[in-house]
């Protein structure tokens, strides 16, 4: 017996399910940003907000068109490739807000700054994890597509 087992993906009623909750975020979100009042009405975040909203706008446009196309049809390989294309620009998102840093908490009880600062860190590191995932479950997915796509099958 092999100490590393084959993880079968989830039934595609499930994974479809997943790619609908998702997409449905993603509108809701592009409408609480660009809607009235918009991201403007959050208390902590200053007008440079809006040197990093038209990048947030495509990441939220690209995670829908990915979740809905595959929600019509999501081969690993295509799963994949949405997961590189959607962390890359994730990536590039949360690089720009350390850049910009919008945020301020003002005369706050903590160090919201510096805990922000982490936060993003900390999702630059996951990012850059789940790009290197994303790249293997790619190779994984294209090597062996038979293995992979059996999991769909009961």
């Amino acid at each position: 017996m092999s100490a590393v087992t084959a993880r079968r993906r989830p039934p595609p009623a499930t994974r479809r399910v997943g790619y609908g909750v998702a997409a449905a975020v993603n509108v809701v979100l592009l409408y609480l940003i660009n809607g009235h009042p918009g991201w403007s009405v959050i208390p902590f975040l200053t007008g440079d907000m809006a040197q990093i909203v038209a990048l947030v706008n495509v990441s939220l446009i690209v995670g829908l068109v990915v979740e809905l196309a595959e929600l019509a049809y999501d081969p690993p390989w295509l799963v994949a490739v949405g997961g590189l294309v959607t962390t890359a620009i994730g990536l590039a998102v949360l690089v720009r807000i350390w850049q910009v840093f919008p945020l301020d908490f003002g005369d706050a009880p903590f160090d919201g700054a510096m805990i922000a600062r982490v936060l993003l860190a900390v999702g630059m590191v996951g990012a850059a994890i789940s790009f290197v995932v994303q790249a293997v479950a790619l190779v994984r997915a294209v090597r062996h597509p038979r293995s992979l796509a059996s999991a769909d099958r009961p």
